[in-house]
């Protein structure tokens, strides 16, 4: 029986991706960065636009991976993507973490 992936809510950074994704809006508070991918030595990251509004500052090594994973982060309002560097077949999402 195959099992079909259910979308978690939340914002989808990357879909099958091999280029670094568009600009997204994170309306602030904790959240939860997840992907998968064929690494192959690569890297998926999850970065905030910097206050001079057009460079891509990494949130952080939590949300830095080099393999299959995820991290926390807490951000305010602000514009979030995945810089995706090598690794192909990205799936990448940042969920708000709910009380």
């Amino acid at each position: 029986m195959a099992i079909t992936p259910i979308a978690p809510p939340g914002f989808v950074l990357a879909s099958n991706a091999s280029a670094t994704g568009s600009w997204v809006l994170w309306p602030g508070g904790e959240g939860t960065f997840l992907a998968v991918a064929t690494f192959g030595g690569g890297t998926v990251k999850l970065q905030v636009m910097g206050p001079d509004g057009s460079t891509a500052v990494d949130v952080g090594t939590n949300t830095t991976l080099t393999a299959a994973g995820g991290g926390n982060f807490k951000l305010p309002k602000c514009y979030i993507r995945c810089n995706i560097a090598t690794a192909t077949g990205v799936y990448a999402s940042a969920s708000p973490i709910l009380a």
